[in-house]
């Protein structure tokens, strides 16, 4: 859900119409509220809601139910901080296929949905509509490479086999990586996408890459994939994150070591300092080095992580420089890295192959 969600352009949000489901959902430690503010935190901008199962509604296709639903979620998510205009809200049923891909004629009072964005206004009547009117965001191709992890595979007849999804900058092959936080060094052979050979890969490509003389054993998901020779990622000693409570039943302090969720990172990381409060909107400072944080609350903290990552900026690197913060099995605050200090960087591994590429282009 994670790693799906922090890889998205935008999010269909389902909700159940039948009665209690949806109160269920949007109750305080529903589904429906945690995805949708998963999905915010993670850097998904654009959100299309599908109110199911209006077979199920007391009467069937009810328009005082749709509208019931509506209004509640477009009040919580603009508190998220959706534009709720911006955002197409579809009846469906996904069972009988009503407002899927086609029109039906079991909800005459609906005659489509209406957003209004300043990329332009969209309208249609399906769900299929909705998914067509998504804006493709802009990709930052000019910034340098990062390449989070997703899964490293061994195919036979071709060797190690890195995935992920390429975030900034391009991919090509014969370039020689950086994997933080190991500092390992080798040359990419080649890139795949969808089992065709690619040239080059831009950001928002998912791709296998294939690289020499690295054992499966040596990568892992969470590394993050960087060009040696143009801003190449490190370790991370320590950030400091603008960290916001959303719930969690008592109160957090310093020592405090939940597990962060960060592009496809999951390590565990300690709250070492409460540096301030701040205030969550305007991000002034209300309170100098607090005790405590609850929920609600917004905080400039010092973190350190408990094992080797990889994170950035989030004005570098947004991707890499938002996290959610799980514990008990639900998202308890989620965070933006404001700075990170990076470890001095110790030499990795540097396999043949990316010192005969260095050799090469060094002769040039």
């Amino acid at each position: 859900m994670i790693t799906g969600t922090s890889q998205a352009d935008c999010a269909v949000l389902v909700v159940a119409a039948g009665t209690g489901e949806f109160e269920a959902g949007i109750s305080k430690n529903g589904q429906t509220r945690e995805h949708a503010l998963l999905a915010y935190t993670l850097g998904v901008k654009q959100m299309i809601v599908a109110v199911n199962k209006m077979d199920t509604t007391e009467p069937p296709y009810s328009e005082k139910r749709f509208d019931e639903i509506k209004t509640e979620v477009s009040n919580y998510i603009k508190k998220i901080g959706y534009a709720a205009q911006g955002v197409p809200f579809v009846p469906i049923s996904g069972w009988h296929g009503d407002n899927m891909v086609e029109g039906t004629e079991k909800m005459p009072w609906y005659k489509g949905w209406a957003v209004e964005r300043k990329e332009g206004n969209a309208s249609g009547k399906t769900l299929l509509d909705a998914l067509d009117s998504v804006v493709a965001p802009q990709r930052p191709t000019d910034k340098p490479l990062r390449l989070p992890l997703q899964d490293v595979y061994k195919i036979g007849g071709i060797g190690t086999v890195p995935v992920g999804r390429v975030e900034t900058g391009i991919l090509k092959p014969n370039m020689v990586v950086n994997f933080a936080p190991s500092n390992l060094q080798t040359e990419v052979k080649s890139i795949e996408m969808h089992h065709e050979a690619l040239q080059e890969a831009v950001p928002g490509d998912n791709v296998g890459f294939n690289v020499k003389n690295v054992s499966v054993k040596e990568l892992r998901r969470g590394f993050v994939a960087s060009d040696v020779k143009n801003d190449p990622a490190q370790e991370t000693a320590n950030f400091v994150a603008q960290v916001i409570v959303l719930n969690h039943p008592g109160q957090i302090g310093a020592g405090y070591a939940p597990v962060l969720d960060c592009h496809t990172a999951h390590i565990a990381c300690k709250f070492a300092e409460l540096l301030e409060k701040v205030d969550r909107r305007s991000g002034k400072t209300i309170e100098e080095a607090p005790k405590f944080l609850k929920s609600g609350e917004a905080a400039m903290i010092k973190m350190i992580p408990s094992k080797p990552m990889c994170v950035e900026k989030f004005s570098d690197y947004p991707p890499l420089g938002r996290f959610a913060v799980r514990d008990m099995r639900q998202t308890v605050a989620v965070g933006v890295i404001k700075e990170v200090e990076k470890k001095a960087a110790s030499s990795g591994k540097v396999t043949k192959s990316a010192a005969t590429a260095a050799a090469k282009t060094g002769k040039k």
